[in-house]
């Protein structure tokens, strides 16, 4: 599995935290930045991860901001897009089973590096259930035409 990962400088420690498990997970990744601390705008970090899951060019993304707010409605700006923002395990599970998302989203002032790495690990390991989630995602689809 190939990730997409970005933050803005509000996601920068947690950034590097997640890096650091997709790396013991022996996960492919490119890093998206940014490279320092200095304030910058999410949308010009959340819009080459999201294009690049939406091309096919990565499997998932991980976007982190302080909230995780800004990132995924970003993220879901882009056509095929299916950005979770999320704050617990159940939820990480429950975007994967239900809603296929491709593109996680997660708050750094919002929850703390433990709890993330428990999040994205679940979430990468999960897969989509498909079945009757398929007719409802296929609905979402439709929604960006």
């Amino acid at each position: 599995m190939k990730i997409a990962i970005s933050s803005d400088h509000g996601g920068n420690k947690l950034r590097h935290e997640i890096i650091q498990l997709l790396v013991e997970l022996n996960m492919e990744y490119v890093d998206f930045g940014p490279d320092t601390d200095d304030s910058v705008d999410y949308p010009d970090f959340a819009e080459p991860v999201a294009t690049g899951v939406a091309l096919g060019n990565f499997d998932r993304g991980i976007l982190i901001c302080g909230t995780g707010i800004g990132m995924s409605i970003a993220a879901n700006k882009v056509k095929g897009i299916r950005c979770a923002l999320v704050h617990d395990v159940f939820s990480a599970k429950a975007t994967r089973q239900h809603n296929d998302s491709n593109v996680l989203a997660l708050g750094e002032r919002v929850i703390g590096p433990g709890l993330a790495r428990e999040i994205v690990t679940t979430w990468l390991k999960t897969p989509f259930e498909g079945g009757r989630h398929e007719r409802r995602i296929g609905k979402l689809m439709e929604l960006e035409e």
